[in-house]
């Protein structure tokens, strides 16, 4: 794959075999981040378990300290009073089965996150295999399936995000923007890993952090120490 002249500046910043303190890479993403937008900065950690088993799921969801930086719009599937409380906490949109209608013959994606109050879910569960392999399916363990429809939404506008497994047992997250000053992106960077520890399943065995890796949109990967993830 070519790389371009930019990217390939910020590469020779980087050792490939070296393993880097947090507050290190963190420096570094600033410095090769080259885009002419702001660029997310994303942890990718590798885990030491098999997401075929269902004891070995690592899936839930963390408020980050500082927010991802990005403007989050929210799609809440609700009635009546909650419907009005979904409405007044700011979600962008927010309905029931005339949003299912919408999604399944439009093809419409244009919200980020989909909270639901339980009673909705028979509703909601139509979408499964749309929803699904985007990640956008509401989940109780996220906090998107609840009655305290407001409290989800402050919340997920406060910077708060899902992580969980994909295919390959490796979690992807934002952890903010390059416009971020480096306090702000470790503290965000720590928040996420502390989440994913204690998340750590009792059926995991072995290493459970494998590999972690920060990057910006744009730019290459830097490896974090796994033993000074926390530092």
């Amino acid at each position: 794959m070519k790389r371009g002249k930019k990217y390939s500046e910020s590469v020779k910043l980087i050792k490939k075999t070296k393993a880097y303190e947090p507050a290190e890479a963190i420096e570094l993403v600033k410095k090769t981040a080259k885009a002419k937008f702001d660029e997310s900065v994303e942890a990718h950690i590798k885990l030491g378990v098999d997401s075929r088993h269902a004891d070995q799921q690592v899936r839930g969801a963390v408020v980050l300290p500082h927010g991802t930086g990005k403007k989050v719009r929210v799609l809440v599937f609700a009635k009546g009073d909650k419907a009005k409380e979904a409405e007044n906490a700011g979600a962008e949109f927010v309905g029931a089965e005339e949003l299912v209608t919408k999604i399944q013959n439009e093809n419409w994606f244009d919200y980020d996150v989909i909270v639901a109050t339980p009673d909705m879910m028979g509703v909601v569960g139509r979408l499964g295999k749309i929803l699904g392999p985007k990640g956008l399916m509401p989940n109780p363990k996220a906090g998107t399936v609840t009655m305290d429809v407001a409290k989800a939404i402050a919340d997920i506008k406060a910077g708060k995000i899902e992580y969980r497994l994909d295919k390959t047992n490796i979690i992807h997250c934002p952890i903010g923007k390059v416009s971020f000053d480096e306090a702000k992106l470790k503290d965000n960077f720590k928040t996420l890993l502390e989440a994913i520890i204690k998340a750590k399943p009792a059926a995991a065995k072995g290493q459970y952090l494998k590999s972690v890796t920060i990057a910006s949109t744009m730019g290459p990967g830097l490896k974090i120490n796994t033993t000074k993830v926390l530092d």
